[in-house]
C-alpha cells in the first residue's frame, strides 16, 4: 500500500501512540585547501567547472591521493566525539549512477571507516542533556551539483534541462552517523534539532569547517521511524534529504511523525524511501525507494591503500582540542552575569564568538556586547548580510572601544570611525587622525563656542541662570553641532554650567 502524503496525524495523538526512533547522517565538508583526492581548490562560489582536474572529473588514468589535512580533521572529529580511532581505515568504492557523480562511482569508507562507536551530549534548551550515540565517522568525497532548469521547483521532474557543475565533485566530506536514538518521546523533533545544532557548534570550534548549512558546508539526512509503544522492532523508516537548516531539521521530523503516524493508523505500510524537504511548506515528498548496502555493490577501492597512523598521531590531535562549546558558552555566561535569555539571543544572532573575540583583542563585553547587538547589527540588516561577513574585524571593533574609552572621540563619531571601516578606509587610528575625528579637547576653543552659543541664546541663558540646569540642553546641542559632535558632551555641559554661574 502506497504512503498518504495528504493525510496527518495530530502529534499529539502520534506521541500517544507511537514511540518515534531517529537516526541522523550528517554530511559535513571539510574546510581544506584542496579537494580530498586531487589539488584543485575548494573555494565556494567560483565559476562553474573552472575548479576540476582530470582526477575528480574520473577521466581514465587519472588516479587519487588522499589529502593528509583531510585525514588529521576526520581524526579530530572522531576524537571530539569520543570515538574508538583504528590504527588503520580503508576507502571503498561506492558504486551508483547520477549525471553530479562523474565517475559513476564515490569514493568513500563503508567497513572501515576513521572512527567509530563514540557519543555526544546533547544540550537541549532546558538545560538537560540527551546522549546520542556516534555508529561511525567515515571519510569520503562530495558530488557535484545539478542545477535543475525549467521546472517550478527546482527539481529534476518537471524540467525541461539540466545543468551540472563539478566544482564540488571530489570536495572532502566526513559523514558522521548516529545509532537509532530512542526514548524521545514527544522531544524527539526538538532531539533532532539539538543534536545538528551542537554538531555544528563542536564542528565549527573544532575549525574543521565553515559549517555554513546555506552554503551546503553542513547538510543533514534525517531518519524517522515510528513503533507502537512497547514494541521492541523497530519500524520502516524514511529518510529525508539535505535539510539545510535547524529549524527545518526540528520541521521535517515533526511532519514526517505525524504523516508516518496517519499512515499506520490507517492500515497502510512506511515505505522505506528518500524523501525531499519543501522548506516553504515544511513538509516532504517522495524521492526513491532507500537503496540497501548490498545495492551500492561496495568493494575496497583498489587505487588507495588503506590508511594507516603514526602511533603518537592520535594523541598528538587530541592534544588540540578545543573546549566544548557549550561548556565555553556556560563559563562566559557566568563571567559576563549574562541571563538565560540573552546567552540565547546573542548565539541565534550570531554574535557571541564575535563578541568574544573583541573581547578577546582587549575591550570589555558590556561595550563589545553593545556594538555587535545594536549598531553592528543594524548595519548587517541594512546590508542583507550576516553579522560575520560586514567588513570589519573584531580587532577594529575593539580599536574603536578603546579610542572612546580613551576619551579620542566620542560615540557618535566612533559610528562615523566604524561607517568609514565598513566603507574599506583603514583602520580606526588612521580614520580619526586622517579626518580628524579627534574630541576638540581645547578648553579655550570650548569655551569660545558656549560663550558664542549663549550669546545667541539670551532667553535660554537666562534660565540657566535661574537654575533650571535642564535648559543647558539647548547650549549644549549647538555647541556639539558647531564642533561636529567631536566635543565631549559632558564636558561641554560642565562649562555651560560654569559660564552660566
Amino acid at each position: 500500500m502506497s504512503t498518504r502524503t495528504d493525510e496527518l496525524m495530530d502529534y499529539a495523538d502520534v506521541v500517544a501512540r507511537f514511540e518515534p526512533v531517529l537516526g541522523m547522517e550528517i554530511h559535513v565538508e571539510l574546510g581544506t585547501t584542496t579537494k580530498m583526492f586531487c589539488g584543485c581548490p575548494t573555494e565556494f562560489g567560483a565559476e562553474p567547472n573552472t575548479q576540476v582536474c582530470p582526477t575528480c572529473l574520473g577521466l581514465p588514468g587519472a588516479l587519487p591521493v588522499v589529502n593528509s589535512a583531510a585525514v588529521e580533521s576526520a581524526i579530530r572529529v572522531g576524537l571530539a566525539l569520543n570515538c574508538v580511532i583504528p590504527p588503520w581505515s580503508r576507502f571503498a568504492r561506492k558504486n551508483y549512477f547520477y549525471p553530479d557523480q562523474p565517475k559513476n562511482y564515490q569514493i568513500t569508507q563503508f567497513d572501515e571507516p576513521i572512527a567509530v562507536d563514540g557519543y555526544l551530549d546533547v544540550p537541549l534548551d532546558d538545560g538537560s542533556v540527551v546522549r546520542v550515540a556516534i555508529e561511525r565517522v567515515q571519510m569520503e568525497e562530495d558530488t557535484g551539483k545539478s542545477l535543475h532548469i525549467g521546472g517550478s521547483t527546482g527539481r529534476i521532474h518537471g524540467a525541461s534541462h539540466s545543468l551540472l557543475d563539478y566544482n564540488r565533485a571530489g570536495v572532502p566530506l566526513i559523514e558522521i552517523v548516529t545509532k537509532p536514538v530512542t526514548g524521545a518521546g514527544e522531544r524527539a523533533p526538538e532531539v533532532a534539532r539539538a543534536c545538528v545544532t551542537a554538531l555544528r557548534d563542536l564542528l565549527g570550534a573544532l575549525e574543521v569547517s565553515n559549517v555554513k548549512m546555506e552554503q551546503g558546508a553542513l547538510r543533514c539526512d534525517a531518519n524517522v521511524s515510528l513503533m507502537p509503544l512497547g514494541a521492541t522492532q523497530f519500524g520502516t523508516r524514511s529518510e529525508t534529504k539535505n535539510v539545510n537548516s535547524l529549524r527545518s531539521v526540528e520541521t521535517a521530523v515533526r511532519f514526517e511523525m505525524r504523516r508516518q503516524g496517519a499512515v499506520l493508523a490507517t492500515g497502510g505500510e512506511v515505505i522505506q524511501e528518500t524523501r525531499h524537504f519543501h522548506e516553504g511548506e515544511g513538509t516532504t515528498s517522495p524521492g526513491r525507494r532507500k537503496e540497501t548496502a548490498d545495492d551500492y555493490r561496495y568493494f575496497p577501492e583498489p587505487d588507495l591503500r588503506p590508511v594507516a597512523h603514526e602511533a603518537d598521531l592520535v594523541e598528538r590531535l587530541r592534544a588540540t582540542l578545543p573546549e566544548l562549546p557549550w561548556l565555553r558558552r556556560a563559563r562566559i555566561q557566568t563571567d559576563w552575569g549574562l541571563s538565560n535569555e540573552v546567552m540565547r539571543d546573542l548565539v541565534n544572532a550570531g554574535a557571541l564568538e564575535l563578541i568574544i573575540a573583541t573581547v578577546d583583542a582587549g575591550a570589555a563585553p558590556t561595550p563589545a556586547r553593545s556594538w555587535w547587538v545594536a549598531y553592528l547589527t543594524e548595519k548587517a540588516n541594512e546590508l542583507r548580510v550576516e553579522l560575520d561577513a560586514l567588513a570589519i574585524t573584531p580587532a577594529q571593533v575593539a580599536a574603536v572601544i578603546t579610542l572612546v574609552e580613551a576619551k579620542t572621540i566620542n560615540n557618535k563619531v566612533a559610528k562615523q570611525v566604524v561607517d568609514y571601516v565598513l566603507a574599506g578606509e583603514g583602520e580606526p587610528d588612521a580614520i580619526v587622525a586622517a579626518r580628524g575625528l579627534g574630541i576638540v579637547g581645547d578648553v579655550a576653543a570650548l569655551e569660545a563656542e558656549v560663550a558664542k552659543a549663549l550669546a545667541a541664546n539670551p532667553d535660554i541663558a537666562e534660565k540657566i541662570r535661574g537654575g533650571k540646569q535642564q535648559a543647558a540642553g539647548k547650549i549644549v546641542g549647538d555647541v556639539m553641532k558647531a564642533t561636529r559632535g567631536q566635543a565631549d558632551a559632558a564636558r561641554v555641559r560642565e562649562l555651560v554650567l560654569e559660564a552660566c554661574g
